[in-house]
Protein backbone atom coordinates (compact mmCIF):
# COMPACT_ATOMS: atom_id res chain seq x y z
CA UNK A 1 0.00 0.00 0.00
CA UNK A 2 1.33 3.43 -0.86
CA UNK A 3 0.22 6.87 0.33
CA UNK A 4 1.73 9.99 -1.22
CA UNK A 5 2.48 13.19 0.66
CA UNK A 6 2.36 16.27 -1.53
CA UNK A 7 4.98 18.96 -0.95
CA UNK A 8 3.80 22.39 0.08
CA UNK A 9 6.28 23.80 -2.38
CA UNK A 10 9.03 22.37 -4.49
CA UNK A 11 12.35 23.98 -3.71
CA UNK A 12 15.17 23.51 -6.19
CA UNK A 13 18.31 22.40 -4.39
CA UNK A 14 21.21 24.74 -5.02
CA UNK A 15 24.42 22.81 -5.70
CA UNK A 16 27.60 23.94 -4.03
CA UNK A 17 29.44 26.35 -6.29
CA UNK A 18 32.84 25.76 -7.87
CA UNK A 19 35.82 25.96 -5.59
CA UNK A 20 39.20 27.44 -6.50
CA UNK A 21 41.58 24.48 -6.78
CA UNK A 22 44.85 26.31 -6.26
CA UNK A 23 46.68 23.09 -5.48
CA UNK A 24 46.35 21.98 -9.10
CA UNK A 25 48.23 23.56 -11.96
CA UNK A 26 46.16 24.20 -15.11
CA UNK A 27 47.31 22.13 -18.05
CA UNK A 28 47.74 23.31 -21.61
CA UNK A 29 44.93 22.53 -24.03
CA UNK A 30 45.84 19.55 -26.22
CA UNK A 31 45.79 19.45 -30.00
CA UNK A 32 42.52 17.83 -31.07
CA UNK A 33 43.52 16.81 -34.59
CA UNK A 34 42.62 13.36 -35.83
CA UNK A 35 46.13 12.06 -36.42
CA UNK A 36 47.30 8.52 -37.21
CA UNK A 37 48.44 8.27 -33.57
CA UNK A 38 44.94 9.14 -32.33
CA UNK A 39 43.35 6.73 -34.82
CA UNK A 40 45.56 3.89 -33.62
CA UNK A 41 45.11 4.71 -29.94
CA UNK A 42 41.32 4.78 -30.20
CA UNK A 43 40.82 1.93 -32.66
CA UNK A 44 39.98 -0.60 -29.97
CA UNK A 45 37.43 1.75 -28.45
CA UNK A 46 35.74 2.27 -31.78
CA UNK A 47 35.36 -1.49 -32.18
CA UNK A 48 33.09 -1.41 -29.11
CA UNK A 49 30.85 1.34 -30.46
CA UNK A 50 30.94 0.90 -34.23
CA UNK A 51 27.36 -0.42 -34.24
CA UNK A 52 26.22 2.74 -32.42
CA UNK A 53 28.47 5.56 -33.65
CA UNK A 54 28.78 6.02 -37.45
CA UNK A 55 32.33 5.88 -38.82
CA UNK A 56 31.95 9.38 -40.26
CA UNK A 57 31.50 10.77 -36.71
CA UNK A 58 34.48 9.03 -35.14
CA UNK A 59 37.22 11.46 -36.30
CA UNK A 60 35.37 14.26 -34.49
CA UNK A 61 35.15 12.27 -31.23
CA UNK A 62 38.40 10.32 -31.12
CA UNK A 63 40.83 13.22 -30.47
CA UNK A 64 38.90 14.34 -27.38
CA UNK A 65 38.62 10.78 -26.11
CA UNK A 66 42.36 10.33 -26.60
CA UNK A 67 43.14 13.62 -24.83
CA UNK A 68 40.90 12.78 -21.86
CA UNK A 69 42.50 9.36 -21.42
CA UNK A 70 45.94 10.97 -21.34
CA UNK A 71 44.93 13.78 -19.00
CA UNK A 72 43.28 11.55 -16.43
CA UNK A 73 46.59 9.75 -15.98
CA UNK A 74 48.37 13.05 -15.40
CA UNK A 75 45.76 14.07 -12.85
CA UNK A 76 45.56 10.60 -11.25
CA UNK A 77 41.85 10.83 -11.92
CA UNK A 78 39.17 8.19 -12.25
CA UNK A 79 36.14 8.81 -14.45
CA UNK A 80 32.80 7.47 -13.23
CA UNK A 81 30.11 7.16 -15.89
CA UNK A 82 26.48 6.45 -15.15
CA UNK A 83 24.58 4.03 -17.38
CA UNK A 84 22.76 7.00 -18.93
CA UNK A 85 25.91 8.56 -20.37
CA UNK A 86 26.30 8.59 -24.15
CA UNK A 87 28.37 5.74 -25.66
CA UNK A 88 31.36 7.98 -26.47
CA UNK A 89 31.71 8.68 -22.73
CA UNK A 90 30.56 5.30 -21.42
CA UNK A 91 32.85 3.24 -23.63
CA UNK A 92 35.44 5.85 -24.54
CA UNK A 93 36.72 7.43 -21.34
CA UNK A 94 35.01 5.83 -18.34
CA UNK A 95 37.02 3.81 -15.84
CA UNK A 96 33.99 2.68 -13.85
CA UNK A 97 30.43 2.38 -15.17
CA UNK A 98 27.19 1.51 -13.42
CA UNK A 99 24.38 2.97 -11.36
CA UNK A 100 24.93 5.90 -9.02
CA UNK A 101 25.65 4.05 -5.77
CA UNK A 102 27.76 1.39 -7.44
CA UNK A 103 29.94 4.12 -8.93
CA UNK A 104 30.47 5.82 -5.58
CA UNK A 105 31.33 2.58 -3.82
CA UNK A 106 33.78 1.48 -6.51
CA UNK A 107 35.47 4.88 -6.42
CA UNK A 108 36.39 4.35 -2.76
CA UNK A 109 38.44 1.32 -3.80
CA UNK A 110 40.71 3.22 -6.19
CA UNK A 111 43.91 5.08 -5.39
CA UNK A 112 42.85 8.02 -7.54
CA UNK A 113 43.18 11.52 -6.12
CA UNK A 114 40.43 12.92 -8.34
CA UNK A 115 36.96 11.67 -9.21
CA UNK A 116 35.27 13.03 -12.33
CA UNK A 117 31.57 12.26 -11.95
CA UNK A 118 29.83 11.81 -15.29
CA UNK A 119 26.28 11.90 -14.08
CA UNK A 120 24.19 14.38 -12.12
CA UNK A 121 24.91 16.46 -9.03
CA UNK A 122 23.51 14.17 -6.33
CA UNK A 123 25.77 11.39 -7.66
CA UNK A 124 28.83 13.60 -7.26
CA UNK A 125 27.70 14.43 -3.72
CA UNK A 126 27.42 10.73 -2.90
CA UNK A 127 30.93 10.15 -4.24
CA UNK A 128 32.19 12.98 -2.03
CA UNK A 129 30.35 11.57 0.99
CA UNK A 130 31.99 8.17 0.57
CA UNK A 131 35.40 9.55 -0.51
CA UNK A 132 35.80 12.78 1.48
CA UNK A 133 39.57 12.79 0.98
CA UNK A 134 39.25 12.85 -2.81
CA UNK A 135 38.65 15.85 -5.08
CA UNK A 136 35.29 15.34 -6.79
CA UNK A 137 34.56 17.17 -10.03
CA UNK A 138 31.43 17.32 -12.15
CA UNK A 139 31.84 18.56 -15.73
CA UNK A 140 28.67 20.67 -15.52
CA UNK A 141 27.45 21.96 -12.18
CA UNK A 142 23.98 22.50 -13.67
CA UNK A 143 23.45 18.76 -14.23
CA UNK A 144 20.61 18.38 -11.75
CA UNK A 145 17.76 15.91 -11.27
CA UNK A 146 14.02 16.51 -11.12
CA UNK A 147 13.62 13.76 -8.54
CA UNK A 148 16.39 14.98 -6.24
CA UNK A 149 15.14 18.54 -6.51
CA UNK A 150 11.60 17.60 -5.48
CA UNK A 151 12.51 17.44 -1.79
CA UNK A 152 14.81 19.17 0.72
CA UNK A 153 16.21 18.37 4.12
CA UNK A 154 13.71 20.79 5.64
CA UNK A 155 10.89 18.82 4.01
CA UNK A 156 12.17 15.62 5.62
CA UNK A 157 12.37 17.26 9.03
CA UNK A 158 8.76 18.37 8.64
CA UNK A 159 7.69 14.83 7.69
CA UNK A 160 9.40 13.47 10.79
CA UNK A 161 7.72 16.03 13.04
CA UNK A 162 4.29 15.13 11.64
CA UNK A 163 4.95 11.38 11.74
CA UNK A 164 6.99 10.63 14.88
CA UNK A 165 8.43 7.14 15.05
CA UNK A 166 7.89 6.31 11.36
CA UNK A 167 11.18 5.28 9.71
CA UNK A 168 12.19 7.43 6.74
CA UNK A 169 13.98 5.72 3.87
CA UNK A 170 15.46 7.82 1.10
CA UNK A 171 16.21 6.72 -2.41
CA UNK A 172 19.85 7.39 -3.32
CA UNK A 173 18.59 9.86 -5.94
CA UNK A 174 18.51 12.66 -3.38
CA UNK A 175 20.79 15.42 -2.14
CA UNK A 176 23.25 15.00 0.72
CA UNK A 177 21.02 17.27 2.80
CA UNK A 178 18.08 14.87 2.40
CA UNK A 179 20.18 11.78 3.08
CA UNK A 180 21.44 13.40 6.27
CA UNK A 181 17.87 13.67 7.61
CA UNK A 182 16.84 10.08 6.83
CA UNK A 183 17.34 6.79 8.65
CA UNK A 184 18.71 4.78 5.75
CA UNK A 185 19.17 4.91 1.97
CA UNK A 186 17.99 2.46 -0.64
CA UNK A 187 18.42 1.77 -4.33
CA UNK A 188 15.78 0.63 -6.78
CA UNK A 189 17.15 -2.91 -6.50
CA UNK A 190 17.06 -3.21 -2.70
CA UNK A 191 14.16 -0.89 -1.81
CA UNK A 192 11.83 -3.77 -0.88
CA UNK A 193 14.49 -5.34 1.33
CA UNK A 194 15.12 -2.03 3.10
CA UNK A 195 11.39 -1.36 3.61
CA UNK A 196 10.86 -4.75 5.22
CA UNK A 197 14.09 -4.63 7.26
CA UNK A 198 12.53 -2.37 9.90
CA UNK A 199 9.91 -4.93 10.86
CA UNK A 200 7.23 -2.27 11.26
CA UNK A 201 3.82 -1.70 9.68
CA UNK A 202 4.51 1.73 8.19
CA UNK A 203 7.52 3.46 6.62
CA UNK A 204 8.25 6.45 4.42
CA UNK A 205 10.02 5.76 1.13
CA UNK A 206 10.89 9.11 -0.42
CA UNK A 207 10.89 10.94 -2.77
CA UNK A 208 9.87 8.81 -5.79
CA UNK A 209 6.14 8.13 -5.65
CA UNK A 210 6.36 5.52 -8.40
CA UNK A 211 9.20 3.54 -6.86
CA UNK A 212 7.29 3.63 -3.58
CA UNK A 213 4.09 2.47 -5.27
CA UNK A 214 5.88 -0.39 -7.02
CA UNK A 215 7.47 -1.48 -3.75
CA UNK A 216 4.15 -1.05 -1.93
CA UNK A 217 2.55 -3.48 -4.39
CA UNK A 218 4.97 -6.19 -3.20
CA UNK A 219 4.63 -5.86 0.56
CA UNK A 220 2.10 -5.66 3.38
CA UNK A 221 4.01 -2.71 4.84
CA UNK A 222 2.21 0.60 4.39
CA UNK A 223 4.60 2.65 2.24
CA UNK A 224 4.19 6.41 2.60
CA UNK A 225 5.94 8.61 0.09
CA UNK A 226 6.49 12.07 -1.38
CA UNK A 227 5.15 13.57 -4.59
CA UNK A 228 8.41 13.32 -6.54
CA UNK A 229 9.13 11.61 -9.85
CA UNK A 230 11.81 11.21 -12.50
CA UNK A 231 10.90 13.34 -15.50
CA UNK A 232 12.24 10.65 -17.84
CA UNK A 233 10.43 7.61 -16.44
CA UNK A 234 7.13 9.23 -15.58
CA UNK A 235 6.50 10.05 -19.25
CA UNK A 236 6.15 6.40 -20.26
CA UNK A 237 2.59 5.05 -20.38
CA UNK A 238 1.08 1.57 -20.36
CA UNK A 239 -0.81 2.36 -23.57
CA UNK A 240 2.46 3.23 -25.27
CA UNK A 241 3.83 -0.21 -24.36
CA UNK A 242 0.65 -1.92 -25.58
CA UNK A 243 0.90 -0.10 -28.89
CA UNK A 244 4.51 -1.24 -29.33
CA UNK A 245 3.47 -4.84 -28.66
CA UNK A 246 0.93 -4.62 -31.47
CA UNK A 247 3.68 -3.53 -33.84
CA UNK A 248 6.32 -5.91 -32.47
CA UNK A 249 4.52 -8.92 -30.91
CA UNK A 250 7.78 -10.71 -30.09
CA UNK A 251 9.42 -7.83 -28.24
CA UNK A 252 10.42 -8.25 -24.61
CA UNK A 253 9.77 -5.11 -22.57
CA UNK A 254 11.81 -4.37 -19.46
CA UNK A 255 11.15 -1.32 -17.31
CA UNK A 256 12.74 0.63 -14.49
CA UNK A 257 10.73 0.81 -11.24
CA UNK A 258 10.78 4.61 -11.41
CA UNK A 259 8.07 4.15 -14.06
CA UNK A 260 4.38 4.34 -13.08
CA UNK A 261 2.98 1.04 -11.70
CA UNK A 262 0.76 0.47 -14.74
CA UNK A 263 3.87 0.62 -16.94
CA UNK A 264 5.70 -1.86 -14.71
CA UNK A 265 2.64 -4.14 -14.83
CA UNK A 266 2.74 -4.12 -18.62
CA UNK A 267 6.44 -5.02 -18.76
CA UNK A 268 7.94 -8.50 -18.93
CA UNK A 269 10.53 -7.57 -16.33
CA UNK A 270 11.18 -4.62 -14.03
CA UNK A 271 14.39 -3.86 -12.22
CA UNK A 272 17.22 -1.45 -11.55
CA UNK A 273 19.57 -0.37 -14.32
CA UNK A 274 22.05 -3.07 -13.28
CA UNK A 275 19.33 -5.73 -13.23
CA UNK A 276 18.00 -4.62 -16.61
CA UNK A 277 21.45 -4.88 -18.14
CA UNK A 278 22.03 -8.30 -16.59
CA UNK A 279 18.61 -9.49 -17.80
CA UNK A 280 19.42 -8.61 -21.42
CA UNK A 281 22.92 -10.10 -21.31
CA UNK A 282 21.65 -13.30 -19.68
CA UNK A 283 18.46 -13.79 -21.70
CA UNK A 284 19.73 -12.45 -25.05
CA UNK A 285 16.17 -11.84 -26.36
CA UNK A 286 15.65 -11.46 -30.10
CA UNK A 287 14.07 -8.03 -29.59
CA UNK A 288 14.00 -5.92 -26.46
CA UNK A 289 12.66 -2.56 -25.41
CA UNK A 290 14.28 -0.90 -22.39
CA UNK A 291 11.84 1.47 -20.73
CA UNK A 292 14.37 3.89 -19.32
CA UNK A 293 16.75 6.62 -20.50
CA UNK A 294 17.77 6.31 -24.16
CA UNK A 295 21.52 6.08 -23.84
CA UNK A 296 21.41 2.99 -21.67
CA UNK A 297 20.03 0.97 -24.57
CA UNK A 298 22.84 2.29 -26.78
CA UNK A 299 25.47 1.26 -24.25
CA UNK A 300 24.08 -2.23 -23.74
CA UNK A 301 23.51 -2.67 -27.48
CA UNK A 302 27.24 -2.31 -28.12
CA UNK A 303 27.83 -5.25 -25.77
CA UNK A 304 25.00 -7.43 -27.11
CA UNK A 305 25.17 -7.13 -30.92
CA UNK A 306 22.84 -10.12 -31.39
CA UNK A 307 19.92 -8.33 -29.74
CA UNK A 308 17.65 -6.01 -31.71
CA UNK A 309 16.81 -2.90 -29.65
CA UNK A 310 13.58 -0.99 -30.14
CA UNK A 311 14.04 2.42 -28.58
CA UNK A 312 11.15 4.47 -27.21
CA UNK A 313 13.39 7.45 -26.63
CA UNK A 314 13.10 9.58 -23.50
CA UNK A 315 16.29 11.55 -22.94
CA UNK A 316 17.39 12.99 -19.61
CA UNK A 317 18.29 16.62 -20.34
CA UNK A 318 20.40 16.77 -17.17
CA UNK A 319 22.53 13.75 -17.99
CA UNK A 320 23.04 15.11 -21.48
CA UNK A 321 24.70 18.21 -20.07
CA UNK A 322 27.76 16.01 -19.58
CA UNK A 323 29.79 15.91 -22.80
CA UNK A 324 33.28 14.91 -23.86
CA UNK A 325 34.33 18.53 -24.28
CA UNK A 326 33.15 19.41 -20.75
CA UNK A 327 34.99 16.42 -19.30
CA UNK A 328 38.14 17.60 -21.06
CA UNK A 329 37.70 21.14 -19.70
CA UNK A 330 37.09 19.73 -16.24
CA UNK A 331 40.43 17.91 -16.26
CA UNK A 332 42.38 20.78 -17.80
CA UNK A 333 41.06 23.45 -15.44
CA UNK A 334 40.11 21.16 -12.50
CA UNK A 335 36.51 22.39 -12.41
CA UNK A 336 33.77 22.21 -11.13
CA UNK A 337 34.49 20.89 -7.62
CA UNK A 338 31.63 19.41 -5.61
CA UNK A 339 31.83 20.03 -1.88
CA UNK A 340 29.58 18.85 0.94
CA UNK A 341 29.44 20.42 4.37
CA UNK A 342 31.33 17.99 6.66
CA UNK A 343 28.53 17.91 9.24
CA UNK A 344 25.94 17.03 6.57
CA UNK A 345 28.34 14.55 4.95
CA UNK A 346 28.90 12.71 8.24
CA UNK A 347 25.15 12.34 8.83
CA UNK A 348 24.46 11.34 5.22
CA UNK A 349 27.26 8.77 5.34
CA UNK A 350 25.49 7.00 8.19
CA UNK A 351 22.34 6.54 6.08
CA UNK A 352 24.34 5.23 3.14
CA UNK A 353 26.50 2.95 5.29
CA UNK A 354 23.44 1.43 6.97
CA UNK A 355 22.19 0.34 3.56
CA UNK A 356 25.59 -1.06 2.56
CA UNK A 357 25.79 -2.99 5.84
CA UNK A 358 22.26 -4.33 5.32
CA UNK A 359 23.20 -5.65 1.89
CA UNK A 360 26.22 -7.39 3.36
Amino acid sequence: MTITSSPAAFETATPAGPVALDRYEPLSRPDLSYTPEVAEATAQTYEKVKHIIPAIEWPALAPTIHAINKLKKERNAVILAHNYMTPDIYHGVADIVGDSLQLAIEATRTDADVIVQCGVHFMAETSKILSPEKTVLIPDMKAGCSLAESITGADVRALRERNPGVPIITYVNTSADVKAECDICCTSSNALQVVESFGVNRVFLIPDKYLAANVGNKTDVEVLTWDGACEVHERFTAQELKDYRKIEPNVKIIAHPECPPEVVAEADFAGSTAHMIDWVKTRQPEKVMMITECSMADNVASETPGVDYIRPCNLCPHMKRITLSKILDSLIEMKEEVVVDPVIADKARIAVQRMIDLNR
